[in-house]
């Protein structure tokens, strides 16, 4: 398949995921906004095809607006969530008769550039139209925002009340037992990435890091060792939350993850719109960074840094070159990883063998993005491209980082390199984490 025919099929398939969630609740459910932490479905389905019209019908394709008028109410920096269900949105049908526009347009603005163009653009081109559409990065931009806002919109789904109207089969079961830590050696790696051709402004350029020895757990926290922490006291003990925790677990009135209610010892959690007990097994889901550094604290042990993270996660100790996934080279299949909504929750702890880094890490990909304890900083040589507001203007504040994508992430927007970033009090993403500790600390 050559790249003008992958981008169509990227832009297909993604494209099929967004009609899924939005197909599958009626008219008041897309306008209705289900909590003030996320847009009404309607206005992230209007947002992907103005996106879409930005960049590739008016930049790259230099074709005529087609609505214009609606830029404003589909700027994100515009309008909080929360204020949104309050502006004069496109309707639902005429949010669908857009984005089917735009495609129709962009397919077009594909199927006229040069061959040449969309591969490796012409020298004859100013560098910044050159880079754009070199390797179909514009495209590829583009498939990733759909399938960050359908991630997004899942996450909707998920705080949504009523009855289920999402189904998918139920993740597989562990094949190998997965448990304990695994020793990271001492010396440096290659993090970030300067070839991956889709990769965003904030993956880039690679550069050399060097990390003392530390010891990472071989999967994520589960919700069974989570349940440990909650039954010991771990939310009532303030020896194991920071001050800016301690702050937000009162103010919240935090006593579990969200979704979790006590049944009798155990627990139950509601999944898009099924409640059933926690699986003891699978990876916790739905914490906050500060229960998830409480719990490391807790535990004795603490939260891996973005690097050692990356580490684990890539490199490759026989070869000394970072991987693109944990598992190699190859993009994810449903062999490695609990990806793309296949699912609707994580997969118990050793489900997927083939996906392990070299060192036995497993479950580094999917599941459930894990939290690191790294703030959102540039690398060294950083260059905002194509835009500012995509990375450039988050650096700093009291982000926290995010890895490794989760069961409601596509392939096309996760791989080694991929850094997400939210505030540490956010939990209605799908977000876990597993825990680490430095060398030579016994544990």
């Amino acid at each position: 398949m050559g790249l003008r025919e992958q981008v169509a099929a990227e832009l297909e398939r993604t494209r099929r995921r967004s009609e899924v969630l939005t197909d599958a609740v009626d008219e008041t459910d897309l306008v209705r906004q289900h909590s003030p932490l996320m847009s009404p479905l309607v206005w992230d389905l209007a947002h992907i095809g103005n996106q879409e019209e930005l960049w590739l019908v008016r930049d790259v394709g230099g074709r005529e607006p087609v609505r214009q008028d609606i830029d404003h109410l589909y700027d994100a920096f515009k309008h909080p969530r929360a204020d949104r269900p309050q502006l004069p949105l496109l309707g639902p049908a005429e949010a669908r008769s857009y984005v089917a526009t735009v495609r129709d347009k962009v397919l077009d603005v594909l199927d006229r550039l040069p061959s040449s163009s969309v591969a490796a653009a012409p020298d004859a081109s100013p560098a910044g139209a050159r880079r754009l559409v070199q390797d179909g990065f514009a495209f590829g931009m583009i498939v990733q925002h759909e399938q960050q806002h359908d991630e997004t919109m899942l996450a909707t789904h998920q705080l949504r009340a009523g009855p289920p109207v999402l189904s998918a089969d139920p993740p597989p079961a562990a094949r190998v037992a997965v448990g304990g830590e695994v020793l990271v050696p001492a010396g440096g790696f290659d993090m970030g990435t300067s070839t991956e051709p889709w990769a965003l402004d904030n993956e880039r350029p690679t550069h050399r890091v060097e990390l003392p020895a530390y010891w990472i757990d071989a999967a994520p926290v589960t919700n069974a060792q989570y349940a440990e922490f909650i039954r010991a006291g771990g939310y009532d003990d303030e020896r194991w939350w920071t001050p800016a925790g301690r702050q937000h677990r009162v103010t919240a009135g935090l006593s579990a993850p969200l979704h979790w209610t006590r049944d009798g010892d155990g627990f139950t959690a509601t999944t898009f719109g099924r409640t059933a007990p926690i699986v003891p097994d699978a990876p916790v889901v739905h914490v906050c960074f500060h229960e998830a550094q409480a719990y490391a604290a807790w535990a004795g042990r603490r939260l891996p840094t973005e690097a050692e993270w990356e580490k684990a996660a890539r490199h490759d100790p026989a070869s000394g070159r970072s991987r693109r996934y944990p598992w190699g080279d190859e993009d994810p299949t449903s062999r490695h990883a609990n990806l793309g909504q296949r699912h609707l929750a994580p997969a118990p702890v050793g489900a997927y063998p083939d996906g392990a880094s070299p060192l036995g890490v497993h479950q580094l990909i999917g599941d459930v993005w894990e939290w690191v304890d790294s703030g959102f900083l540039p690398y060294p040589g950083f260059s905002a491209f194509p835009y500012r507001e995509y990375s450039e203007v988050f650096f700093g504040g009291d982000y926290r980082m995010l890895r490794g994508g989760s069961f409601g992430t596509d392939r096309a927007a996760c791989r080694g390199t991929f850094r997400n970033w939210d505030h540490p009090i956010r939990r209605q993403i799908f977000s876990g984490f597993r825990t680490a500790r430095s060398f030579p600390e016994s544990a």
